[in-house]
């Protein structure tokens, strides 16, 4: 039974590299479970494990994979190592051609690391169809070695982004086909289609009931952090004889955090702005004194009821006037600073939602600045794909200026909610 349990360890161990939460509580419950099971029935194992370390569906895919590449004999152990080490092989004999291939006058080419990654695995015939590119071009680097130089690393980041999202589309149809629901957790929002929206919604509500969980789960497990209470404690050992053996401490007021929401509503950030306030509205750690606004060219307060039914929150928007029209961030953070009573303050977390498309910039930074200052704290929930915003000077600037999250997938926002909660 020992060697089960080393066993049990060293796959808890991988699981926590995958990226679950696993702690000595869960691997403790592993271990109780395994020894009134019968070890040879793998199924009724796997599921007996599956229940303590995976809660989530994509929590209990991750398992699946961890446990079938764990547990197996000793013949397909070492035969899957082997196959690891010579992909190992093939990959450093590729990752070698590349750096051969991306310089130009025995210069490496400036690209990020994520786009080297992909020519290394790209397909034999696009590594040639490029090569057959680059080489026309080279011909002419002795003559203006800059300007081609410049042209050749534009020639491969156009080409090298496009077979990025080839991959990754090819990806996310392999994952549809497996589990069309759980794909739907990892596909840009922005994609979806209106089939998609009752799905998203109750996929919203599943996450939501997890994550008010994790976070009661976490308030429980930190222990008393008040004061002993002397009358429960008095009356707890009268029960007992009089042995105070069990001590009472007042547990401080829970406070739920206060939220002011500014969400772009214009064109295509509808979608976006309804996912996250479903979110929100969800989970029971945010207070009722919160307020949202919606914007676009100008700002709006939402009446409180118009969230209680969200899946007509479409039509009140429409009905506001304000979809369809230009943004303007600027002028609706200076509004929200200037506003009476002020919704900004040291208890309030601004929360904006806005992929930062908007008209003047620079006066939406000062504006940000200023919220800065009024607000608690200011956290941006972007839908843009975080591997897009080096190309886009306003995501750089917003960035530099407050916490800005990628938000561009349902799994992408609900980790975003759950840092928020902390």
């Amino acid at each position: 039974m020992s060697v089960y349990l080393e066993k049990l360890a060293e796959f808890s161990a991988l699981l926590r590299a995958e990226g679950l939460a696993v702690g000595l509580q869960e691997t403790a419950d592993a271990c109780k479970l395994l020894s009134e099971l019968d070890l040879k029935d793998r199924s009724a194992v796997c599921l007996a494990l599956q229940a303590v370390y995976a809660k989530s569906r994509e929590e209990q895919a991750l398992f699946q994979r961890a446990f079938d590449g764990f547990f197996v004999s000793a013949e397909k152990r070492d035969a899957f190592r082997r196959q690891r080490e010579e992909e190992a092989r093939e990959l450093a004999r590729r990752r070698a051609e590349a750096e051969a291939d991306m310089q130009v006058n025995g210069q490496p080419l400036d690209l990020r690391e994520d786009l080297r990654e992909v020519y290394v695995r790209m397909g034999d015939d696009k590594r040639e169809q490029l090569r057959q590119i680059l080489e026309k071009a080279r011909m002419n680097v002795d003559r203006s070695p800059k300007l081609y130089g410049n042209f050749i690393r534009s020639v491969f980041m156009r080409f090298l982004l496009e077979q990025q999202m080839t991959m990754e589309d090819a990806a996310m149809g392999r994952e549809e086909a497996a589990d069309p629901d759980l794909a739907l957790l990892y596909r840009d929002i922005s994609l979806f289609k209106d089939s998609d929206i009752p799905k998203a919604a109750a996929l919203i509500e599943a996450i939501s009931r997890q994550l008010d969980a994790e976070l009661s789960r976490r308030r429980q497990s930190r222990g008393h952090s008040g004061k002993l209470d002397f009358k429960r404690t008095i009356r707890g050992g009268l029960e007992t004889g009089g042995s105070f053996y069990r001590l009472s401490y007042r547990r401080k007021r829970r406070s739920r955090r206060r939220l002011v929401l500014l969400c772009d509503v214009s064109g295509s950030m509808l979608q976006f702005s309804e996912f996250v306030l479903r979110f929100i509205k969800s989970m029971s750690e945010i207070s009722e004194s919160s307020q949202t606004f919606l914007f676009s060219e100008e700002v709006r307060l939402v009446d409180p009821f118009a969230l209680q039914n969200m899946d007509a929150f479409r039509d009140y928007v429409r009905a506001s006037g304000l979809f369809g029209r230009g943004t303007d961030l600027g002028s609706a953070l200076e509004e929200l600073c200037r506003r009476r009573p002020a919704p900004l303050g040291p208890a309030a977390t601004l929360l904006i939602l806005s992929d930062t498309k908007t008209i003047d910039v620079p006066r939406a930074a000062r504006s940000l600045l200023e919220a800065r200052r009024q607000a608690g704290r200011v956290l941006w929930l972007n839908p843009i794909p975080q591997r897009k915003w080096p190309y886009v000077n306003s995501i750089q600037t917003m960035a530099s200026l407050c916490r800005m999250a990628p938000c561009s997938t349902l799994d992408e926002l609900a980790r975003a909610c759950r840092k928020m909660m902390k």
